[in-house]
């Protein structure tokens, strides 16, 4: 518990430094091409959204660009977009990051990235139309980064708990109830270990944005999540932990990614996902690159081969994602003909994508809780666990 706090009490002290609505100098001057590689490209991601092929052979858009350029993929996984933001702020041993919309607007605002010159990338005019210009990776008419997938947060829940009856509300995992089988929901869900996960609370009581919260709302919010606390088993982070718990720990019903729900259902285990009739908060991540990135080339050769067909379609299949290149949802064999529609490719203007709160209420006017007292509350509502 100590050394997370630790963790948090950094990341607290990033949000207060990063958060900001301009956007950051970046490079002074753009590249005008992309020069020889320099042999490697370090990137932050999430699990799961750079696979080598070591965890399925099916699934591995590494080793062919690394064959094809001579850049050397390394990757450093984090688990929440506060830790991507440490990291990224904390060091300049990094290219590249598969930010999210409550991250990416920091590292912008901070500096920490710079603007990418779409000249530079070959595919850009095959990236969908609603991601293009996105306000998580644009400001000010500079681009900052190459929209990479977008998803939900679903419901997952195990099927042998709830039979024919599968949950339809976010009301499984906020209050305390009887389930299907008999047995309460106490200590058998779980929810996400970040502060984010506050909009997750304000969506389920209704808030049309819930990253634009007044103080009553926000109290509102983290009241239903002290109440939710004498419910949890754990609070994730870390995808592999999670899948684990669905299988070993007893754990029934929590908020998760669409990875989390393949590994498992491959793997034969009795789970299946839902979108709640409240709607879902949900992710469109971003490929930034660090305004000091000591491999630019190699970055460069990455983002173009971030936004080919082959990988977001064989990403979107491996993760359950939507790809940012609608053409990949067509004629991929690991998606197949449905898997975009499967994966939610008509629920984008459902979905509430993470945002980075702002006094300015994302620049709507009036006044709302910034984000770095979501994660000081936050840390107190989970009780550092």
């Amino acid at each position: 518990m100590r050394s997370k706090l630790i963790v948090w009490l950094g990341v607290i002290a990033l949000v207060a430094a990063a958060c900001g609505d301009g956007g950051g100098d970046g490079a002074s001057e753009l590249p005008t091409e992309i020069g020889e590689g320099e042999g490697q490209v370090n990137i932050v991601a999430w699990a799961g959204y750079i696979e080598d092929g070591s965890t399925d052979p099916n699934y591995d858009w590494v080793t062919t660009f690394e064959e094809a350029t001579g850049c050397q993929v390394n990757v450093k996984t984090a688990g929440t977009s506060d830790e991507m933001v440490a990291l990224m702020t904390g060091s300049t041993e990094y290219d590249l990051v598969t930010a999210s919309g409550d991250s990416s607007n920091r590292l912008i605002a901070g500096g920490t990235v710079q603007e990418i010159n779409i000249d530079l990338i070959d595919a850009w005019d095959t990236v969908d139309p609603r991601l293009q210009d996105a306000p998580w990776h644009t400001v000010d008419g500079k681009h900052y980064g190459v929209p990479y997938e977008w998803g939900a947060n679903v419901l997952a829940y195990n099927t042998e708990v709830f039979g024919d009856t599968p949950p339809t509300s976010w009301s499984v995992v906020f209050e305390e109830q009887t389930l299907p089988d008999g047995e309460s929901n106490a200590g058998r869900v779980q929810a996400y270990d970040g502060p984010i996960y506050v909009a997750d609370a304000a969506l389920y009581m209704g808030v049309a944005n819930p990253y634009a919260l007044s103080d009553q709302q926000y109290q509102d919010a983290l009241n239903l999540l002290r109440g939710q606390r004498e419910l949890v088993g754990r609070y994730w982070h870390d995808a592999f932990i999670q899948i684990e718990d669905f299988t070993n720990e007893g754990v029934v019903a929590s908020s998760s990614w669409p990875f989390q729900v393949n590994i498992l259902q491959a793997s034969g285990a009795p789970i299946a996902s839902v979108f709640p009739t409240e709607g879902a908060t949900g992710w469109a991540d971003t490929t930034l690159m660090h305004s000091s990135a000591p491999n630019p080339n190699c970055a460069y050769m990455w983002l173009n081969h971030s936004i080919t067909p082959k990988l977001q379609g064989d990403l979107a299949a491996w993760f359950g994602t939507v790809p940012a290149v609608l053409a990949a949802c067509e004629g991929n064999e690991l998606l197949g003909p449905d898997g975009c529609n499967t994966n939610g490719l008509g629920s984008f203007d459902q979905i509430k994508f993470w945002q980075t709160p702002t006094e300015n209420c994302l620049g709507a006017g009036g006044t709302c809780v910034p984000y770095y007292k979501w994660v000081t509350d936050y840390l107190a509502v989970i009780g550092g666990r």
